[in-house]
């Protein structure tokens, strides 16, 4: 499991239960907070399943499921810019960290998946 994708999904991670902190005390925002709360926290849980996971399918499966949370996450984070629950600077400070890790995981679900080929290719 590649740490750089492990590290930057926990510290986004702990971003997002700051926003949401940020979001239920400033604006009393409960629901909208909860939905990025869990899209956002679960991405780094499913990174590190898959560092445990049982196959490489498993593996793979885990950090497509960590790229759907991620962009889930990237959803609720635009409709709560638009909907003027954080600023612009905030957006602005957020939208690159969510856009790496989604870059991150096409990444390694692509190296994983074409691992599995070449394995099975040699395997036969």
């Amino acid at each position: 499991m590649d740490n750089v994708l492990k590290e930057k999904s926990f510290c986004f991670a702990l971003r997002i239960v700051k926003l949401a902190r940020y979001l239920n005390c400033k604006n009393q925002e409960y629901v909208l907070s909860k939905q990025v709360l869990r899209s956002g926290t679960a991405i780094g849980a499913l990174v590190c399943e898959a560092e445990f996971a049982q196959s490489k399918p498993d593996f793979i499966n885990k950090l497509s499921i960590a790229l759907k949370e991620a962009n889930e996450t990237y959803y609720w984070l635009q409709l709560l810019h638009q909907a003027s629950y954080i600023s612009q600077t905030m957006f602005d400070s957020i939208q690159p960290q969510i856009k790496e890790l989604i870059k991150l995981l096409v990444i390694s679900i692509k190296t994983a998946k074409e691992n599995t080929k070449k394995q099975s290719r040699a395997n036969t």
